[in-house]
């Protein structure tokens, strides 16, 4: 795109499979970052025109919410922008001095294919009302070393992650929460943590921003002594990998809401193929688009079910495109499954039929 010439449409009308073919020609790598602030912006939907136009030009791809209070941002930058980018995010007076994390995994342009900038009533869906937290009211936030030591002292450690996320990849002795949505984690974990609320209570998620709110409605209800990882999965393992001293308490791999889907963060495998059982940590979608459930599929599984998740999504998958979309077609059809939640695929599947 040329630097100089503004975008005819503020947003992205690029299919997948042609914006992949755009990124493929590039010969300049891209850094990934991610971003949030709670702060009050009178006219997001202004905000979104502007970064749109002035993020297009600098070739920046990823998905970003705003709401009038903050905004939440995933993207990737080709890193000669890099500086222009920086400059242009802390212009805008609500995002003075933002901090940027940088992923742990860099994979170039596996991110992102298209750049989406969407406003929304909340930067991170919760179901709250205004009266159940005080954001200005948080936990404090613990570098890597201070963390290490309140969990190796016993503190209590909740993952604020869906049941997903933290099934790969979390850290020792948490209490993981069988939740599909942050929604509907706020209220289990408060229950959860119910009598508790005079112990030392650790808060982390993959960059800080669930745990901001989190923090909030717990000292909001009662408990005294809440505590948060300072940016997060991703920014302790950065301090970790920088100082020798500090040990990796975090065991498997880190969740990312972007095309890379996780990063690495210890050598360990705590998960399993949801369809045969061996030890495997790698999500994928059903190829069955009417389906495209999130679940765990080895590399064996995936060859025996064509990317599939059951005999029944496979046999769709396998009909023509045309025959697929009359399957799909009236509001009622358009998800064979309505639910991430943990999921037994075996007896679904084509092994032993």
């Amino acid at each position: 795109m040329d630097d100089n010439k503004t975008p005819k449409f503020l947003f992205n009308k690029y299919n997948r499979e042609y914006a992949e073919k755009l990124l493929a020609k590039e010969d300049f790598q891209r850094k990934t970052v991610s971003f949030y602030r709670y702060t009050i912006i009178d006219d997001p939907k202004s905000l979104r025109d502007e970064l749109f136009i002035s993020w297009s030009k600098l070739n920046i791809l990823g998905r970003i919410y705003l709401s009038k209070e903050g905004i939440n941002a995933q993207l990737n930058v080709p890193e000669h922008n890099w500086d222009a980018f920086v400059k242009n995010v802390h212009s805008v007076s609500n995002f003075k001095n933002i901090p940027f994390k940088y992923a742990v995994e860099e994979s170039g342009s596996g991110s992102f294919y298209k750049l989406t900038i969407k406003v929304r009533d909340q930067i991170v869906a919760d179901g709250l009302s205004i009266d159940d937290y005080d954001v200005t009211n948080v936990g404090k936030h613990l570098s890597a070393q201070e963390w290490n030591e309140a969990l190796n002292e016993g503190a209590i450690v909740v993952d604020m992650r869906n049941h997903y996320e933290s099934e790969i990849g979390h850290f020792k002795n948490a209490i993981c929460p069988d939740s599909e949505t942050f929604k509907q984690e706020l209220p289990l974990v408060k229950d959860l943590l119910d009598g508790k609320q005079k112990e030392k209570v650790l808060l982390y998620c993959t960059g800080g921003i669930r745990c901001e709110k989190t923090s909030s409605f717990l000292k909001h209800h009662g408990f005294e002594d809440v505590n948060q990882l300072h940016g997060g999965i991703i920014d302790y393992t950065h301090q970790v990998n920088q100082d020798e001293n500090l040990e990796n308490l975090f065991v498997g791999k880190n969740f990312v809401f972007d095309d890379r889907i996780s990063e690495r963060i210890s050598e360990d495998i705590i998960s399993n193929c949801h369809q045969c059982g061996k030890p495997c940590d790698e999500h994928t979608n059903c190829k069955n688009v009417q389906c495209n459930l999130l679940f765990i599929q080895c590399e064996d599984c995936m060859v025996e079910n064509n990317g599939c998740c059951s005999v029944d999504c496979d046999q769709i998958n396998s009909l023509p495109e045309d025959q697929q979309k009359k399957l799909r077609a009236g509001k009622e059809n358009k998800k064979m499954f309505h639910s991430h939640k943990k999921v037994d695929l075996r007896e679904g599947v084509k092994k032993g039929k």
